[in-house]
């Protein structure tokens, strides 16, 4: 895999409710297109996309064929304590790319 971008606030005052963004550079591949072979490339796409916060999953999505190259994932959680907002992408091949931020809630 390669590199993944996640956007957390820093801090947050408990209760708040705070956007968070990932987004992955993967080399998505359908399985439709053919190589220069003629045989068709096997598909590799993120499969799974999992967020946990204080060690807990808070946000999950499954993806599917259809998704883009270098899936965008955006949404909101609610601020309750410091701790690491941890990230995970798992593709067809079943690698995982983690990426995590820290959050600061006072």
């Amino acid at each position: 895999m390669t590199r993944s971008l996640v956007s957390v606030p820093g801090t947050a005052r408990r209760g708040d409710i705070v956007d968070v963004r990932a987004m992955i550079a993967h080399p998505m591949e359908t399985g439709y297109r053919m190589g220069p072979n003629g045989v068709a490339i096997p598909r590799r796409i993120i499969t799974r996309f999992v967020c946990t916060y204080g060690g807990e999953e808070v946000f999950a999505a499954a993806f599917f064929p259809a998704v883009s190259a270098n899936p965008f994932v955006s949404f909101s959680l609610v601020a309750t304590e410091s701790g690491t907002v941890g990230f995970a992408w798992t593709d067809d091949e079943g690698q995982t790319e983690t990426a995590s931020a820290e959050i600061v809630v006072s």
